[in-house]
């Protein structure tokens, strides 16, 4: 009998481990907030499947050395590909097995989403966009034309507007903060954001492209624009990008 007892003790005590192990090491499983939606004047470019990202030649010590916010951009349009190389040095998919991402993140628990919210982007012209890493692609989360709004939203700093496109960041706190809790969950959050942008910027130099960070912006103005809630999802940084004028 207290063999028996001892072997009851034992598996509810193993069961305690896993269920600790999931909790501690794996992140919590919170999606956007945001649906795709059609785009009704081009269906095709409701989901983008994003083309296969190429690594450049531009070596890192030159893309550190030339890195410039640049703010003033020509009416040229971006690229898909572009697009796809952006994306991708932000948050995109660098090791299939384990899933790891560009950007280093606290826990592996990637709280960032991005979105294009495109002025100027061949074959992307719908609306907003999310980015979607594990498949590498675009999927249109609400249609419409948001540059100006987010120029308002961005204390009509002119040049958000003139950008090609805007890439907005946002922050779903739950995923690190299951982990680290709420207050350490904030720092963390804001260092990963700060980790994307200067990948994304790296990469911009490396195209060729104009970008720059922007952090002055109203929180409830840009999650109004994407239709987050701004708390269990919201905006937490921008980067704009586009051709050099």
């Amino acid at each position: 009998m207290l063999d028996k007892e001892v072997a009851i003790v034992s598996i509810v005590f193993l069961f305690i481990l896993i269920g600790a192990y999931f909790f501690i090491f794996m992140p919590a499983q919170v999606n956007s907030s945001l649906s795709q939606v059609n785009c009704s004047l081009y269906p095709e470019q409701s989901e983008i499947f994003l083309p296969k990202p190429n690594v450049s030649d531009t070596s890192l010590d030159e893309a550190i050395r030339d890195r410039r916010s640049v703010r003033s951009f020509s009416e040229d349009y971006l690229t898909l590909s572009e697009i796809s190389q952006l994306l991708w040095a932000g948050q995109g998919i660098t090791d299939e097995t384990s899933g790891e991402r560009a950007a280093p993140s606290e826990g592996a628990l990637y709280p960032i989403e991005l979105y294009l919210v495109p002025n100027r982007v061949k074959g992307a012209e719908c609306g907003i966009y999310h980015y979607v890493p594990s498949e590498h692609k675009l999927v249109l989360v609400k249609e419409g034309s948001f540059g100006s709004d987010l120029e308002k939203a961005s204390f009509a700093q002119a040049y958000v507007g003139d950008a090609a496109a805007v890439i907005v960041f946002t922050a779903i706190p739950a995923r690190t903060s299951v982990k680290y809790g709420e207050e350490i969950a904030g720092r963390y959050i804001d260092i990963e954001a700060g980790h994307i942008s200067q990948n994304i910027l790296l990469e911009a130099t490396a195209l060729g492209l104009g970008a720059a960070p922007i952090g002055s912006f109203s929180q409830d103005y840009v999650d109004s624009i994407l239709g987050v809630d701004g708390t269990k999802e919201k905006s937490v940084y921008l980067t704009i990008v586009g051709k050099k004028k």
